[in-house]
Order: C-alpha cells, then structure tokens, then sequence
C-alpha cells in the first residue's frame, strides 16, 4: 500500500481552514475551484466529483471531527482497489493554518498519478485560502 502526505501551509486561520474542508459539497466552489471544476452531492455522505482534467470519481464521507478539525472519506469505483484519504486542519506556527492531506492506495502503480494529483490540489488550496 502506498501512503502519500502533502503538508500545505495556508494563510488562513484554522476555523476558516476547517470550514472549508468540512463542506463536503463545496469543494469546487470553497476548498478547490479550479482543480474540481464540479461537485454534487446527490446522496447524503457521497460527493460526485469532476476535476479539470475530465476525471470523475464519487467519494464517500467516513466522518467528520469537529475537535480535531479531520475529515476522511474513501473513494467508489475507479481503477483503485483502496483509497482512504484525511485532511486535517492544524494551527501554524505564527499563524495560518497547515493542512495535513494522507492519501492510503492500492495497487501501488497509481501513486505517481495520485501523488501529482495532490500537488494540484495543494496548489489549489492555497489559492483558495491564501499562501502564508
């Protein structure tokens, strides 16, 4: 199993950080617009999603903690046999926030794609809220 960890420092604070990561159904509009360019929640806990590249993937919310600003979800269907994911929101240190992304997948072979993935989501991040 491969895991993947981006560290993004953000400008905003945590509160604000965390309250775009919770909103499950905006991450086109609040956490990733540009790199999600659609992002419909038709069923409760299950987001369909559309990246600017034309992919598309349902992904399903395990839970989201409040105390310690987590969220994870799993990914539906598609060529992973395993993808569990969490992005936590951490206070930095002289202020703004860090985001802590994990990605767990299988088979191996597709952590190169997932990982430049995620690089492009971290740099829509902090767009979305700010570069330190």
């Amino acid at each position: 199993m491969s895991s993947l960890r981006k560290t993004i420092p953000v400008a905003a604070d945590p509160s604000a950080a965390w309250e775009a990561v919770r909103d499950f159904g905006g991450l086109a509009t609040r956490l990733v617009p540009g790199f999600v360019t659609d992002c419909t929640v038709p069923e409760d806990g299950v987001r369909q999603l559309t990246f600017a590249n034309g992919a598309q993937v349902r992904e399903r919310r395990i839970g989201a903690d409040d105390a310690l600003r987590r969220l994870a979800y799993t990914t539906e269907g598609g060529r992973a046999s395993h993808y569990n994911a969490a992005v936590e929101v951490l206070p930095a240190e002289g202020g703004g926030s860090l985001l802590v992304w994990t990605v767990d997948l299988l088979p191996d072979a597709l952590a190169p794609a997932i990982g430049s993935m995620m690089d492009l989501g971290a740099q829509a991040m902090q767009r979305a809220l700010g570069r330190p």
